[in-house]
């Protein structure tokens, strides 16, 4: 039996977002390069996209490249972008197939012109699509998202378009790149690591975390299922008590 019969459909996280790690250490279990665990990643992307989708969750959001792996040797880098545009032009088609609407956050200005081209070409493409959101992170970190935004509300604090005593909790919200869709819910990483790695630390502050050992390319179907069957096995109190909840 798949673990997906064993899953409430109703009490489904509506965002949930993954950390994709261990290419690298996959590709060396083969004696082979670095970029061979990118290329055989695309595979978990394409499964754990597609069976978001069919469960119903409603926004998928995948660390894809962050500002920090700019500093990856350059021969990595352009393998990478050059991998990003080669995918996302194939799977286009997979996408509009399954109703999944493609966005992007980051400072995503920063990709190579070709990148940055083919990726808007295929949120065009998607933007009519509403089965499920998948939202690529892409030269992305949170430390660069928060940074953009207090700069974008100091310019309007500076203008006088926004008062300081009016900056509150949701005004920062909305300045961030995920302004149009809910925080995740579940944080999923893979290869065994326990951090959080600069990737969307406003929006996870009540998060559940899973980590597991598996390695991104061998991630797949059944391993989402796990993470969503331990994320409806546990409390999610928000700063009350486990009576509260019960009585709520």
């Amino acid at each position: 039996m798949s673990k997906k019969d064993l899953i409430d459909i109703k009490r489904l996280p509506k965002h949930i977002a993954i950390i994709m790690d261990g290419n690298g250490r996959w590709a060396k279990q083969f004696g082979k390069m670095r970029i061979f665990g990118h290329q055989n990643g695309v595979k978990a992307v394409r499964e754990a996209s597609e069976s978001a989708a069919e469960l119903g969750v409603e926004f998928l959001t995948l660390y894809a490249f962050s500002t920090e792996n700019w500093n990856r040797p350059k021969k990595e880098v352009d393998a990478l972008m050059k991998l990003l545009v080669e995918t996302i032009d194939k799977e286009v088609p997979t996408l509009n197939k399954n109703d999944i609407k493609l966005q992007a956050i980051g400072n995503i200005k920063s990709l190579p012109e070709n990148s940055y081209k083919q990726l808007n070409k295929a949120i065009e493409e998607t933007k009519n699509n509403k089965r499920m959101t998948l939202n690529l992170a892409l030269s992305y970190s949170s430390r660069w998202e928060l940074t953009d935004a207090i700069q974008e509300i100091a310019m309007k604090v500076k203008k006088g378009e926004i008062q300081p005593e009016n900056i509150n909790q949701d005004l920062i919200s909305s300045h961030l790149e995920t302004a149009n869709m809910p925080d995740p819910e579940l944080l999923i990483r893979t290869s065994g690591e326990y951090r959080i790695s600069n990737f969307l630390l406003w929006q996870i502050a009540y998060a559940e975390l899973y980590f597991t050992d598996k390695l991104w390319p061998d991630f797949r179907k059944e391993d989402l299922y796990e993470a969503i069957l331990d994320f409806q096995n546990r409390e999610r109190r928000f700063g009350k008590t486990s009576e509260q909840i019960l009585n709520a």
